[in-house]
């Protein structure tokens, strides 16, 4: 059994983990108990009441957040000739072919996404044990195996997150940084949920989105389901 830290006793005794937050509340809440020495950053985690066995009821989307993540995030782009070009030209961090395949499998960048051109996917394939695994395979659902480089690339730069469930029926992802400003955060949330709830499979009956949670990295999970539910 693991043993609880004081940081989290503490955080743990300044909160009800029964009660239901205002997303205001919540958000100032997680500013109060944040005490370690790096910039949090805020998560979201939201129960969906779908079956994940049943592939029509999946979630797959591609939201670009108001006030984006606050995270500089490091793309990884399969692309040779002219898109090679555009992807430079839009911030890749890193482009290339059979070579770029050799230092993901060596581990030598740190990347937090892949893009392919289409013609690339037999080399990215390749790397499915590697990426498959951390949720970075390139799909044509999520918009990264496209012809269209530079404008994935900006969309990804400027806050484009991917909301994908989980085999629990459970989105999670970022929506920030603990140091945003309080309505940014709020607002980024609210969109969040807006754009779920625009993309509610047919199949789903009854209640579609159940629980909403957020937390901080180091912090604790907060319900903020009440006060989105009807938004």
């Amino acid at each position: 059994m693991i043993k609880q830290t004081k940081r989290m006793t503490h955080m743990y005794n300044k909160i009800n983990q029964n009660k239901k937050f205002s997303i205001d509340k919540a958000i100032n809440k997680l500013k109060e108990l944040s005490t370690v020495k790096f910039i949090e950053s805020i998560d979201i985690a939201v129960l969906l009441g779908i079956d994940s066995k049943k592939s029509e009821q999946n979630i797959r989307n591609n939201i670009i957040l108001p006030h984006g993540t606050g995270k500089n995030i490091k793309i990884a782009v399969f692309a040779y000739g002219n898109k090679a070009i555009e992807a430079k030209e839009a911030g890749a961090d890193l482009i290339g072919m059979e070579d770029l395949v050799i230092k993901i499998k060596n581990n030598e960048k740190k990347i937090d996404l892949v893009i392919t051109i289409p013609e690339a996917m037999h080399l990215v394939s390749k790397l499915a044990p590697i990426l498959g695994p951390r949720g970075i395979m390139p799909n044509p659902k999520l918009g990264t195996i496209t012809e269209n480089i530079k404008e994935t690339i900006k969309k990804m730069k400027k806050g484009q997150i991917n909301c994908r469930n989980d085999k629990n029926g459970i989105i999670h992802t970022n929506v920030g940084k603990i140091n945003f400003d309080n309505y940014k955060i709020k607002e980024n949330i609210e969109h969040i949920i807006n754009t779920l709830k625009k993309h509610k499979p047919s199949k789903v009956k009854g209640n579609f989105i159940k629980k909403i949670y957020i937390s901080s990295t180091m912090g604790v999970s907060i319900d903020i389901t009440t006060s989105l539910i009807k938004i």
